[in-house]
């Protein structure tokens, strides 16, 4: 018996920590993770110790007996990949921790932000004795995205919560959340607190299509969509037309399958999950019967990943539409998939795509339509959105890539909803240098530089996407998050990092001042007591508040 890692998958790297063997991989010091869509277990290698069940924090790991008849396609998808990157003897090891000398004192250290990257930099960070870490976020509740992103029906990726407690709730960290950076303390303030500062606040806005009728009532950032589902309080009231039968979604990243999902789902599924209730209940009188999935490129350079593909035809009731012209391969992409050292997930990838092209719909279904070397050109309506204009592509080589060229033939879809899903962007934060082009902080490994000059700025740090821009899954900030951490204990260690001119009292009887209905991690662990609370009163694993105000009032019980 082996075991195998499935759709839920994190790559938090936890399970390659504890493995006795070395057989699961890419590690994080392999080419391969940066680009990885998930971890996987070496069948032969495997010696069936359990080790990796145990210590994964999204339950992502099964006995290969044990698996349901849904997650058998990974059995194949674990050993596809050992037969393109062998085994061997002189993989890499994880680079082991460098130590604060105990001699130096204490190291002061301010996190803005409490998603993952934030999350992961404080647990690197309370590994050593000598840290104290002040997390800040501007709302009362933490973990970012993992709260507010993940798509409510894959209720165990947002198990990693649990393992996030151990870094917010540890005695050397203080959390100040309901508390804003720039507006309740300043950027100077915290540097005047701290040996140095690291700013993990994500990547916030969105792209835009750049076409007529894209501001259309009706027309949505697929970000402001997922947020209003997922109970985020500044979404909360947004409204969207469900009134239509067509939604469609232009971009096919995870996020796109995401909406697709929860748009076409049984709404008695989702009422289970911890979808906030009002979109549950939208949701249950929407109309919609079929989603359009949009990209502007052909199969194999979609971005979506395998697992949320693969996800996709497990749907209940929903027919998964490919029209079987889409996906005929140019003579460039078919070379991609001819070349025997081709990536397994990219030939897994297009085998789904050809798979689903074969499906015959029942027309009592609804269906999910995925659509190829597609892009929209128009959105139109009278006051609201009533079409969209797609127009057809084609792959041109271009500087050693293929390029999506528009050949002139278009079509009208009858829709009332748009939602664009082309890519997160990071916003500028007051008093750091921005790269307006790339849409994050500069940086030399986690280090923030100075555009200008090429210069670090002293005690000034990022991790996650405004790091390195919306890239990987939630696991994959656990490695960005360390290696900014291993900058900041260097310069400790070396004397580069200015000492605090004002120590903790100092802050704490700041922010009372300033921002006195700030949360702490008691008054986190009550809202999260509440929110389960409620959920399992009906049913559900947790029944969010969507408002500030009833937040802070369940944050402090006593009053």
């Amino acid at each position: 018996m082996a075991y195998v890692i499935t759709q839920a998958c994190c790559n938090d790297v936890s399970c390659v920590e504890v493995c006795p063997v070395n057989c699961i991989h890419p590690t994080p010091d392999e080419a391969p993770f940066a680009t990885t869509e998930m971890l996987y277990i070496d069948p032969e290698t495997c010696i069936d110790c359990g080790a990796c069940v145990d210590e994964c924090p999204v339950d992502a790991i099964f006995a290969d007996n044990e698996i349901t008849p849904e997650q058998e396609p990974y059995l194949e998808i674990n050993a596809a990949y050992y037969e393109r990157y062998p085994i061997g003897p002189d993989w890499p090891e994880l680079r082991s921790r460098k130590k604060i000398p105990a001699d130096l004192g204490t190291l002061r250290v301010a996190i803005v932000g409490s998603g993952p990257a934030a999350c992961y930099a404080a647990q690197e960070l309370v590994s050593h004795s000598s840290v104290r870490v002040d997390m800040f976020d501007r709302l009362p509740t933490p973990y970012g995205l993992v709260r507010a992103g993940v798509a409510p029906d894959h209720q165990t990726t947002k198990g990693v919560g649990d393992v996030f407690r151990s870094a917010i709730g540890h005695k050397n960290t203080q959390c100040w959340f309901n508390v804003e950076v720039g507006t309740h303390i300043t950027h100077d303030e915290l540097l005047a607190h701290h040996h140095a500062v690291i700013y993990a606040v994500g990547a916030s806005s969105d792209r835009h299509l750049g076409v007529p009728g894209e501001d259309l009532v009706g027309s949505h950032a697929a970000t402001e969509f997922v947020a209003w589902y997922n109970g985020h309080p500044d979404y909360a009231d947004r409204q969207f037309d469900l009134s239509g039968e067509r939604a469609v979604i232009i971009g096919n990243g995870n996020v796109a399958l995401d909406v697709a999902r929860a748009l076409v789902m049984n709404p008695d599924d989702l009422a289970r999950t911890d979808m906030a209730e009002h979109a549950v209940e939208a949701l249950r009188n929407s109309n919609i019967r079929e989603v359009v999935v949009v990209g502007r490129r052909g199969p194999i350079q979609a971005a979506y990943t395998n697992p949320e593909l693969l996800a996709l035809g497990q749907l209940h009731g929903i027919d998964v539409i490919v029209d079987p012209t889409e996906i005929e391969l140019d003579a460039a992409s078919q070379a991609v998939l001819d070349d025997p050292e081709v990536e397994p997930r990219i030939a897994l990838k297009m085998r789904q795509v050809e798979g689903y092209a074969q499906n015959t719909p029942n027309p009592d279904n609804k269906r999910i339509v995925l659509r190829y070397l597609t892009s929209p050109v128009e959105i139109a309506g009278e006051g609201k959105v009533e079409s969209i204009t797609l127009e057809r592509n084609e792959l041109v080589e271009s500087d050693g890539r293929l390029d999506a060229r528009p050949t002139g033939e278009t079509e009208t879809l009858t829709t009332g909803l748009v939602l664009r899903s082309i890519g997160y962007r990071g916003t500028p934060v007051d008093g750091l240098p921005f790269d307006e082009k790339k849409g994050v902080i500069p940086n030399e490994s986690g280090k923030v530089v100075d555009l200008d000059t090429g210069n670090p700025v002293p005690g000034v740090y990022t991790a996650g996407w405004i790091k390195r821009g919306p890239s990987g899954v939630i696991g994959t900030n656990k490695q960005c998050s360390a290696e900014t951490v291993s900058q900041v204990v260097e310069d400790f260690i070396a004397g580069r990092l200015a000492e605090p001119v004002a120590d903790r009292e100092k802050l704490d009887a700041l922010i009372a001042e300033r921002r006195p209905d700030y949360v702490d991690y008691k008054g986190w662990q009550a809202i999260d007591k509440q929110e389960r609370a409620r959920g399992k009163a009906s049913g559900r694993s947790r029944l969010k508040f969507v408002s500030i105000e009833e937040m802070l009032a369940a944050s402090r019980p006593e009053a």
